[in-house]
């Protein structure tokens, strides 16, 4: 599988230039952007094998938001039924994870369930960050995620192709 780590040489996000995969440009985390409902393996796996090799931390966000119509209620979404709904967002993410935390045993995570959206978590954490790494799938969204992380990070973005990318 090849991965494509871009880092920013200059002010704008017009100046890109590969990066080597495993290129420390300073100490930190590594932050994983992933959907927990959605997670995609290989991503994975590059976040784990990236924090084994730095020694760091592995710092997971999954963005979430609320159901369709519950922002439109007319007094607000109960704090019951927000805080019910996150815990679902926190345990889909823990079972995402599960295969490889037994797989990485020696790699520190932080599991972080962010109401926000995924360019909102990701540029709000990536600025601790050695390293981001995406999944780099179809979809919108996914494209919307990495032209924000590819204009705001300040540290290399992997984006880690999807099988439904990679063909």
């Amino acid at each position: 599988m090849e991965l494509t780590t871009l880092a920013r040489t200059g002010p704008s996000a017009g100046n890109l230039r590969r990066a080597p995969h495993t290129s420390g440009y300073r100490s930190g985390r590594v932050l994983l952007g992933l959907d927990a409902r959605h997670p995609v393996g290989n991503t994975i796996d590059v976040a784990f094998e990236s924090a084994r090799a730095r020694g760091a931390l592995l710092h997971v966000v999954h963005a979430w938001s609320l159901p369709p119509g519950a922002a439109e209620w007319p007094f607000g979404v109960p704090e019951k039924d927000r805080a019910t709904w996150e815990d679902h967002e926190v345990q889909l993410l823990a079972d995402a994870l599960r295969p490889w935390h037994e797989k990485y045993p020696d790699v520190p995570v932080l599991q972080d369930v962010l109401l926000l959206s995924p360019v909102r978590a990701l540029l709000h954490h990536c600025g601790s960050a050695a390293l981001v790494v995406v999944s780099g799938g179809p979809g919108p969204e996914c494209g919307e995620v990495m032209r924000a992380l590819l204009r705001g990070a300040e540290c290399p973005v992997t984006v880690v192709p999807t099988p439904a990318a990679s063909n």
